[in-house]
């Protein structure tokens, strides 16, 4: 059973690293103007905006390789968190056109990323199972 555990945890981890990693590529490609914006209009220095770069590049990249994993996941939690709050505090009550919720995919990547956090990376990782963030 344990392989089967490990393969679960490896397939988790890639699918939430690569889904928040195109977000980060567009921001790398695009700038972060809008973040810092939205960062700006809510009374924080536009300059913590650029803390997105870590909750979109760095932590997915390292949560995809399995180093520093469950801090990693804390971040992407903690980017999905600032993310609701500054962009989807509207849509918390909603429904989509097709009858789901608004916020489903942002509810994904969030939980997704708190199951990361709790489960580790798993064996098939760059740090193993070994290791206090892994």
């Amino acid at each position: 059973m344990k392989n089967t555990d490990d393969l679960g945890k490896l397939v988790l981890r890639i699918t939430l690293a690569i889904l928040l990693l195109f977000h980060g590529v567009s921001k790398l490609i695009n700038g972060p103007g809008a973040i810092t914006q939205l960062v700006a209009n809510a009374g924080m220095p536009p300059a913590l905006g650029y803390l997105v770069y870590i909750g979109e590049v760095v932590a997915p990249a390292l949560i995809l390789i399995g180093v520093w994993t469950r801090l990693a996941a804390c971040i992407a939690a903690v980017n999905m968190i600032v993310a609701l709050l500054l962009v989807h505090t509207s849509q918390f009550f909603t429904l989509s056109k097709t009858g789901g919720w608004a916020l489903e995919l942002q509810a994904f990547y969030l939980l997704t990323a708190v199951a990361v956090a709790l489960l580790g990376a798993g064996r098939y990782s760059t740090g193993g199972n070994s290791g206090r963030w892994n």
